[in-house]
């Protein structure tokens, strides 16, 4: 997975100058400063693959959907099971984003098939309110592309895990082409002992009912994580019709979190997530 996102950002890098000498050349294409202005819409969906659970070795198939657009400058968009909205509007090349983050931590275990994790005490959603701030970098190899280093903070106000995780995060997404669109992620989550505990300790009453061993997990970074997703267009262009898209992600977990019973006994610390479907862009 590392190599193919590595592969796709240098294809990207090699398409730029090419997509830029079309954009300065072709009076039908829009520029940035106009794009940034217009209100669009895209909804998309599909399925997708996830683990069990965060160390899960197994994993099922669901329903995935996704939506992004902007409105008289405020750009919002989801982001798995979160919707995030950029408040800020853009300025030029350099310019600031801020804005709210509201969504759900689908972190229970709930559908398992590993017979011994599903002995444990069944983990809640949690519903997590914050925000992100960061800035975002316009133009470095065409027109049309962005470099963006944000932090998202989010906070548990479902009482569930009852604590506070931290997201930096670095993405540079580009055209390859008129019809073609790719980004590529690259983040982390830094989280609380409280977090630790719900998710990856083992209490005295669990290690009774599965067999697993007591642990007691610390926070601090809980993982790395790259994704990739790329967009292509099968009726006009990015700028509007019927599109199909591919995205990926695969994280690798840290220090207790990796350590934990279930998942250095009953999973795995190398986690991947996929999602393909359809999008509309009005």
């Amino acid at each position: 997975m590392r190599r193919f996102a590595c592969f796709v950002l240098a294809a990207s890098c090699m398409a730029a100058p090419a997509f830029a000498q079309s954009a300065t050349g072709n009076p039908d294409l829009p520029s940035p400063e106009s794009l940034s202005n217009r209100d669009t819409l895209t909804l998309a969906v599909g399925a997708g693959v996830l683990p069990d659970y965060v160390g899960s070795n197994d994993y099922r198939i669901v329903p995935v959907g996704a939506v992004r657009g902007s409105y008289k400058g405020i750009a919002f968009s989801s982001n798995g099971s979160y919707l995030q909205a950029d408040l800020i509007p853009r300025a030029g090349k350099v310019d600031f984003d801020l804005g709210p983050i509201v969504g759900l931590r689908f972190n229970g275990r709930r559908h398992i098939h590993d017979p011994v994790v599903k002995l444990l005490p069944q983990t809640k959603t949690a519903i997590e309110v914050g925000a992100f701030a960061g800035i975002s970098l316009h133009g470095l190899t065409n027109p049309y592309d962005t470099l963006a280093l944000h932090v998202d903070i989010l906070h548990d106000v479902s009482g569930v895990h009852r604590s506070t995780v931290i997201g930096p995060n670095v993405s540079f997404s580009t055209p390859l082409s008129r019809r073609t669109y790719a980004s590529l992620s690259v983040g982390g989550e830094f989280v609380s002992n409280r977090f630790a505990d719900y998710y990856f300790s083992m209490t005295p009453a669990g290690s009774l009912a599965s067999g697993l061993p007591v642990f007691d997990a610390g926070g601090g970074l809980k993982n790395w994580k790259v994704g990739l997703l790329l967009n292509q267009s099968i009726t006009g262009d990015l700028l509007g019709g019927l599109s199909i898209f591919g995205a990926g992600q695969y994280s690798r977990l840290l220090g207790d979190f990796k350590r934990s019973p279930v998942v250095s006994q009953r999973g795995s610390a190398s986690q991947l997530l996929g999602a393909v479907g359809l999008a509309y862009t009005w």
